[in-house]
């Protein structure tokens, strides 16, 4: 799958004009681009098994990188010689109820409540059942996965985490009363957010930058069984990469 980059369209001719690629299944599937175009691949091919990605695009967290020189030389060697690695990521499941009926979504990255007007949110969510606030008024309520923590939610104040490291980030955006702080997940919690006074304040669901309007109930949570994989070259550190593109930006 390539995007309309000229990065990723000029890769794409390199490859093509070094022959037919070999070493991939017919449900894996090649990326060229940014986080955004692996993110729509996996939204538009959800039969595929796995993902590789070659950035082609501006942070590329969930891409592999490419040396400068023979950058297509180097993808076609490390894919037809096998040497990449499946690696499985959760998924964050949405099921919301909108004025409108129930929709349903996986996201990679995150999902979020947040306000549908020029007015905050009121929000009440539990974890697991438990009560965390009975009124949250804020912007708006960010569940991320790791892959999606060091995207929205660190910017809206949350932890970074390594991609490696199943969890599930909750982060409040701008909140007014209570303060809520970031609170880190284990990858089974249950997250319900329910709108209080959704006709006076609006939100709506937000899953991998696709929008529902007019919740009034979310439900949201992980399940080994919407894991996606996505396939790294041999020598991608994981560690590294969360330090170099995101911590010491």
């Amino acid at each position: 799958m390539v995007t309309r980059n000229a990065r990723a369209n000029a890769l794409a001719a390199a490859l093509d004009a070094e022959g037919a690629l070999g070493g991939l299944g017919d449900d894996e599937v090649l990326v060229l681009g940014g986080d955004g175009t692996m993110l729509h691949a996996i939204h538009d091919h959800p039969a595929a098994k796995t993902f590789i990605g070659l950035n082609c695009g501006y942070l590329g967290f969930l891409m592999n990188d490419l040396p400068a020189e023979n950058a297509a030389s180097h993808a076609r060697a490390c894919i037809e010689s096998g040497r990449w690695t499946a690696h499985r990521f959760p998924r964050l499941r949405l099921r919301a109820e909108t004025a409108n009926g129930v929709v349903e979504g996986l996201a990679v990255n995150d999902v979020y409540v947040e306000r549908q007007s020029g007015t905050t949110v009121q929000l009440r969510a539990w974890i697991d059942g438990h009560e965390l606030a009975s009124r949250l008024v804020c912007d708006g309520l960010i569940a991320a996965t790791p892959l999606g923590s060091t995207a929205y939610s660190y910017s809206a104040g949350g932890a970074a985490s390594h991609p490696l490291v199943r969890s599930v980030h909750l982060t409040a955006i701008c909140p007014h009363a209570p303060r809520l702080a970031p609170i880190v997940l284990p990858a089974s919690a249950q997250i319900t957010i329910e709108v209080l006074d959704p006709e006076k304040r609006p939100a709506r669901a937000v899953v991998d930058g696709r929008t529902y309007g007019d919740v009034l109930r979310v439900q949201i949570a992980a399940d080994a069984g919407d894991d996606v994989s996505l396939g790294y070259f041999d020598g991608h550190d994981f560690t590294a990469t969360l330090l170099r593109k995101v911590l010491r930006r």
